[in-house]
Formats: C-alpha cells, sequence, structure tokens
C-alpha cells in the first residue's frame, strides 16, 4: 500500500486534455447518435429500432471499455439524452420528429434504460499489481 493515503483523502486534480477531449468526443458522438437513431427507429418499426438501440448501447459500453471508467459510458449517454429530447420538442409550425406510436416510446425509454445500466454495469479501475491477489 503507498504512503499517500486512500484515494479518498487525496485532493482533486484537473484531468489531462486527452481524457476531456476523449470526453468531449464521446459527448458529441451520444448526440450524433441520439439523432440518428431518431431517424432510423421510424424507418421499420422493429429492424429500426432494434439497430438504434444497439447502436447506443454499443456506444455506449465502448466509451466504457475506451476509457476504463464510467464516465466513459456517461459521457455519450448524456448527449444522447440531450440530442433526443430535444427532438422530442415540437417546433411552432406544429411539426414534430417523434410521432405518438408505440415504437417512439420504446425507443426513448428503451434508451434511458440502456443508459443507465451502461453507465452502473461499466467498467471502473482494477487494482493492479501482486499485493491484490488473495491466492499470492
Amino acid at each position: 500500500m503507498s504512503d499517500r493515503g486512500s484515494m479518498l483523502a487525496q485532493p482533486l486534480r484537473m484531468p489531462p486534455a486527452r481524457r476531456v477531449a476523449a470526453y468531449a468526443g464521446l459527448l458529441l458522438l451520444g448526440a450524433v447518435a441520439g439523432l440518428a437513431g431518431a431517424l432510423v427507429q421510424a424507418g421499420s418499426f422493429p429492424g429500426g429500432l432494434l439497430l438504434a438501440l444497439a447502436g447506443a448501447c454499443g456506444l455506449f459500453i465502448g466509451g466504457a471499455r475506451a476509457l476504463d471508467t464510467r464516465a466513459g459510458a456517461v459521457a455519450p449517454a448524456v448527449g444522447w439524452m440531450v440530442s433526443v429530447v430535444l427532438c422530442t420538442a415540437g417546433r411552432p409550425e406544429g411539426d414534430f420528429l417523434f410521432g405518438a406510436g408505440g415504437g417512439s416510446y420504446l425507443f426513448l425509454l428503451g434508451g434511458m434504460a440502456l443508459a443507465v445500466i451502461c453507465a452502473t454495469i461499466g467498467w471502473g479501475r482494477q487494482p493492479v499489481g501482486d499485493d491484490v491477489r488473495l491466492g499470492k
């Protein structure tokens, strides 16, 4: 064990610029995936919906795996959520992107559920070294 103490007792530091750029990129990718999913899910009911949800889930899990943090899944989930919520808002002319059908609600609720699931079971940092293994 190091002499620095617990991680909770350490002062907060700003993450490296690469990591901040990666989070910003994942946020933008999440927004693009949400917009693309909103357009694809209505194309053909079961296939388009499944494709949109699989793409979103892949992005959430891929972000968590790429950065080895749960925040890697949260960043694209936030971008996805913001873009989908903005797509649900109607325009003054009466135009809207989502219909009132079941597929739209499945896309909204299913995507939110996938975002929460991927963010909570995301891969966190694992301890390294020989002393963390019980059998050694």
